[in-house]
């Protein structure tokens, strides 16, 4: 019998983004989106350990920044390399192992007993999330139907708020409540280490990247299998794979690509957002707590005020996902960095509780509304054969920022006290608003399947 031809990639790409929304995608979008919350849970627990131990530990300002800042070290070298490896050998792949990999760097940080110890494991616990996330919110973009991609995407980064707030009951809840609380703080975030195991055996491999290595009929397969669950009749079943035609690009062309003039000024726009957003909310929110505590709040009613401001991260992303679709990601995107910027400068200057929980909550509702938006651009400006390294590069890059960030916040709140610092903040807002223009964007297009 003849072989049946193989569908193009085109095809493949085309199919993809006719499908409506199916029961399938909402398994994918929820599966990823728990492995994003679990990792917003860890990434906000620290802020919350760091208060407490500051105090039993009588840490110094700078060695706290330093707990802070290790992570997002490892953070950096993750992202840049999570990408690099997740274009070679898969999306899937990479997003269980990283999950495994900070899970149980998470859960061995609740059995330490010294400062050097707990820095070394809060690196591993920052290359496995730094790996994550950009491979996740690419992994989901691959999937998602072009009409609503973005949302898709927002939606998906709104799970951080679920993690954040997560970290910001337990913090609220565990930690105070005894000594060893933030031991305890830890343990629970070794849940991805678990969860891990759920995402390599159940969720599928994106289609677009497989169709790049050249395996037209696992894709297929995969495709055909959305389309069923769309009541979608699938063409003839393949019944012969060729030989594989997998491109073997070196990963490092795929960086020099990334600076070829095709894609140099989206490259450096891109960077440069993530530089700016990066240094403004790690060096807020993984500070407040402490900052509110120096204030004379005292632990437990910092963290209170703290689980407050978080909950208003969830609206944020709501409208930034209906918004994204209806303006555009740019004009989202410029339009939630300028907000930040104005509650910076408002949440800096502010005194009274009221004035503090308004101007916090201002400034999540933006900040992490930006963040659903930058997250939904990044893959957006790439194909598919460089989408998880450019989008990995430049979350990695970021990252350095929000290492310098937490040992940079001691130093302005000494030069000039909160109003000093957030208006630093607010200027990060306006710079990234701006260099937001330089990106393209792709609202309802296909994506780019080179």
């Amino acid at each position: 019998m003849a072989d049946t031809v193989l569908p193009s990639r085109a095809s493949l790409a085309g199919r993809l983004d006719d499908l409506p929304f199916t029961r399938r995608h909402l398994r994918l979008l929820t599966g990823s989106g728990v492995g994003w919350a679990l990792d917003a849970m860890d990434v906000g627990l620290i802020s919350f350990v760091l208060a407490a131990l500051t105090q039993q530990w009588d840490l110094s300002k700078t060695e706290a920044g330093w707990v802070a800042s290790v992570g997002f070290i490892g953070m950096a070298v993750g992202a840049a390399l999570g990408g690099l490896i997740a274009d070679r050998l898969g999306r899937r792949q990479v997003f269980a192992l990283t999950l495994l990999i900070y899970g149980v760097a998470t859960g061995a940080s609740a059995l330490v007993g010294s400062l050097a110890l707990l820095l070394m494991l809060r690196f591993f616990v920052g290359l496995g999330l730094g790996a994550e996330l950009p491979v996740a919110s690419t992994y989901v973009s691959e999937f998602a139907p072009a009409r609503i991609r973005g949302r898709l995407i927002v939606v998906l980064e709104a799970f951080w708020a679920v993690g954040w707030t997560a970290s910001a009951v337990i913090g609220f809840l565990v930690i105070p409540a005894s000594a060893e609380g933030w031991r305890w703080a830890f343990a629970l975030g070794a849940l991805p280490a678990a969860y891990a195991v759920i995402v390599r055996w159940v969720m599928p491999e994106s289609p677009r990247w497989l169709a790049s290595r050249g395996r037209i009929a696992q894709a297929d397969r995969i495709v055909a299998e959305f389309e069923a669950d769309a009541g979608i009749v699938a063409g003839p079943a393949i019944r012969k794979e060729p030989p594989s035609r997998a491109i073997a690009v070196t990963a490092r062309a795929r960086l020099t690509t990334l600076w070829k003039p095709e894609f140099r000024v989206r490259t450096a726009s891109l960077w440069l957002v993530w530089l700016c957003v990066n240094f403004a909310y790690y060096g807020a929110f993984i500070w407040i707590p402490s900052i509110l505590v120096d204030a004379g709040f005292g632990l437990v009613r910092s963290f209170g005020f703290t689980l407050i401001i978080t909950l208003a991260q969830i609206p944020g992303y709501a409208a930034a996902a209906w918004l994204i679709e209806v303006w555009g990601r740019r004009v989202t995107l410029s339009v939630f960095l300028a907000g930040s910027a104005v509650s910076a400068v408002v949440f800096g200057t502010a005194s009274s509780e009221v004035g503090i929980i308004a101007a916090g909550m201002a400034l999540s509702f933006f900040n992490l509304g930006a963040w659903g938006a930058l997250y939904a651009v990044s893959p957006e400006i790439y194909p598919t054969s460089l989408r998880a390294t450019g989008s990995g590069w430049a979350a990695g890059v970021g990252r350095i920022a929000s290492i310098v960030a937490p040992l940079t916040v001691p130093v302005l709140l000494a030069a000039g006290g909160a109003p000093t610092l957030f208006a630093v903040f607010a200027i990060c807002f306006v710079v990234a608003a701006i260099a937001a223009w330089g990106l393209t964007d792709s609202r309802g297009a296909a994506l780019d399947d080179r």
